[in-house]
């Protein structure tokens, strides 16, 4: 790719585009946690063309910076949310064309990050720390911590942000609640109870609802926005997980990790219409911005499903599936 062109990067419901000096033409960016790597795969071909270290046990979430150049992977620790393991305390800081951790963002203390944002409203990273119950603020120039939003919850392990910037939900795992943060205030404005568990977090595109996954029924929360509340529920095959939306803002990609299958939810009727079978431990979804294709990371088949989006017959199957690194998660695409 040549300089000057688009970068776009999906993590935790955020989509931030810039320009970019990327050597390579489009490349998805996968965290592998127990590779404590990051996969490059280049879309063209669907294939793995290289990797890219993180220092100690790797996050399973990242983001890239507006520019380009720099992707920021949280060291959340070796245990999964909620149980005993080690607790991170930093932000491995990579150098995208040099391929290699060049920096760290300390927070001095076990915090177990998780989800960042580069929130482009304000330069500042955004990420999950859910030891201290909040969502930190971090200066990517500086890479020192300037400021915490309290979440008023245990274990608030992702985040979304509204289009403009100005609301931040995090989806609280064990408590099985969502916060609504005032971003620029840096408080709680309110906490809706979802189930006694719930798993990952994203938005409509036009803002109107947040979608979470409840871990005890095979359900979907539906959150209306301007009220706060969940104003309905979308009966799935199985327990959901991750989720994301298409660009025409029409679909909602639901992962389901024991099903090992994706359900495809009609966001005007908010009913599944259609499943469709993947690797093993369906956990994130990216959809791309032409919406032709979804790429999801199966954690425990170590792969990477390639969803066809696009018309005539070979719309929503499985078109390909890349092996990746060893619990494929996280992901963000870099045009």
């Amino acid at each position: 790719m040549k300089s000057g062109n688009l970068l776009k990067a999906v993590v935790c419901g955020a989509v931030v585009w810039a320009s970019s000096g990327m050597a390579w033409s489009e490349t998805l960016l996968v965290a592998n946690q127990k590779d404590a790597n990051l996969s490059l795969i280049d879309t063209a071909t669907n294939t793995v063309v290289g990797t890219i270290p993180v220092e100690g046990i790797t996050g399973h979430e990242l983001t890239v910076s507006p520019n380009g150049k720099t992707a920021y992977v949280p060291i959340y620790g070796d245990a999964g949310v909620g149980r005993a393991g080690t607790d991170g305390s930093e932000i491995s800081v990579i150098d995208l064309a040099k391929k290699k951790v060049v920096g760290k963002v300390d927070f001095g203390h076990g915090v177990r990050p998780h989800c960042v944002i580069y929130d482009t409203h304000t330069g500042m990273l955004l990420v999950t720390t859910e030891l201290d119950k909040s969502v930190s603020i971090v200066d990517p120039k500086t890479l020192k911590v300037v400021g915490s939003i309290p979440t008023g919850q245990e274990q608030s392990h992702m985040l979304v942000l509204s289009k403009d910037g100005k609301r931040g939900y995090t989806a609280n795992v064990g408590p099985g609640t969502v916060s609504v943060l005032d971003i620029e205030g840096r408080k709680t404005l309110a906490v809706i109870p979802i189930s006694g568990n719930t798993q990952r977090i994203s938005i409509s595109r036009d803002g109107s609802m947040v979608f979470t996954a409840d871990q005890k029924k095979p359900q979907l929360a539906v959150i209306d926005t301007a009220t706060n509340t969940v104003k309905s529920w979308v009966e799935l095959p199985g327990k959901g997980y991750g989720t994301g939306t298409t660009p025409d803002g029409r679909w909602l990609l639901v992962t389901m990790r024991g099903s090992k299958g994706v359900a495809v939810v009609d966001l005007k009727a908010l009913k599944v219409v259609r499943t469709i079978d993947v690797g093993d431990g369906p956990s994130e979804v990216l959809v791309t911005k032409d919406g032709k294709r979804a790429y999801v990371s199966c954690n425990f088949s170590n792969q990477i499903a390639v969803i066809d989006l696009g018309p005539d017959a070979v719309q929503w199957k499985v078109g390909k599936t890349i092996d990746g690194g060893k619990y494929a998660d996280g992901m963000a695409m870099v045009r």
